[in-house]
């Protein structure tokens, strides 16, 4: 099954980190934020990738140009140009790198890779700025039971600043950034049937806007509520956060795969 991870966007939020590099190249942990991604999928038997490029897209197509290479142990003959490798770290991905243009909205991304879902299957989409503990073999195991066109993952997120519970200005309950207790957000990590193409119009198409309000509407898009770990990189201060946990070594999104 393949899965599509969005990587076109600006990333405005992350001020200088996006200056140098596109979002989903940001590291945690000395690691790309989208391989962080894509091992979450790995991890539940999904390898075949595609990702659409867009703003510094040549960064990302360079980078897993090279990615084999920067993971071997070279050995040069400068006399004969022989060079011999010695694989120290092997990630079995297919990964399908396609230009889908800068100012692309997030439907006309997805509605530019019709070609390369010609197959007609069930896919997945997600963004390539966030990480959860999500177990992705039971959202695609929902999915096909509801038998629907789509489904979308609702979460919680981590309120950003500690919640106070105050009674005649007393503090009854101090509790540093806790997930929020009511309301739920799209959290991306997506589950489609191809029909869904068909509600793309073109470039300016935005995913979350026109498409999935019409499948809401036709009662074709279910949500699978996941009430543990999720955070997006959107500003530095989630970056800083994302990068405290894995150098704590309390990364959920890595720790909850195994």
């Amino acid at each position: 099954m393949k899965v599509i991870i969005l990587c076109g966007g600006l990333g405005t939020r992350l001020g200088d980190e996006t200056q140098i590099r596109p979002k989903p190249m940001v590291e945690i942990g000395g690691i790309p934020i989208i391989c962080h991604i894509m091992t979450m999928y790995e991890k539940h038997g999904f390898n075949d990738f595609i990702l659409p490029l867009g703003y510094k897209g040549d960064f990302i197509r360079n980078y897993f140009l090279n990615h084999y290479n920067s993971k071997c142990d070279l050995f040069l003959n400068l006399s004969s140009g022989i060079i011999e490798k010695k694989v120290q770290e092997v990630v079995d991905w297919k990964v399908s790198l396609v230009d889908t243009g800068a100012n692309t909205m997030t439907g006309g991304r997805l509605l530019r890779l019709k070609h390369y879902l010609k197959d007609g299957g069930t896919f997945m989409l997600t963004y390539g700025d966030g990480v959860s503990d999500l177990d992705i073999t039971k959202l695609l195991a929902f999915h096909k039971a509801h038998g629907r066109l789509a489904t979308v993952t609702a979460v919680k997120p981590p309120v950003r600043f500690g919640e106070l519970i105050i009674s005649n200005d007393i503090v009854e309950c101090f509790e540093e950034k806790p997930q929020a207790k009511e309301g739920w957000i799209n959290g991306g990590f997506f589950v489609f049937e191809p029909e869904v193409l068909e509600l793309l119009t073109g470039d300016t198409t935005m995913l979350e806007r026109e498409p999935l309000e019409e499948l809401s509407k036709r009662g074709e898009l279910m949500a699978f509520c996941h009430d543990g770990f999720w955070q997006c990189m959107d500003t530095p201060r989630d970056k800083d956060y994302l990068q405290n946990l894995w150098s704590e070594g309390k990364a959920p999104w890595i720790k909850n795969q195994n």
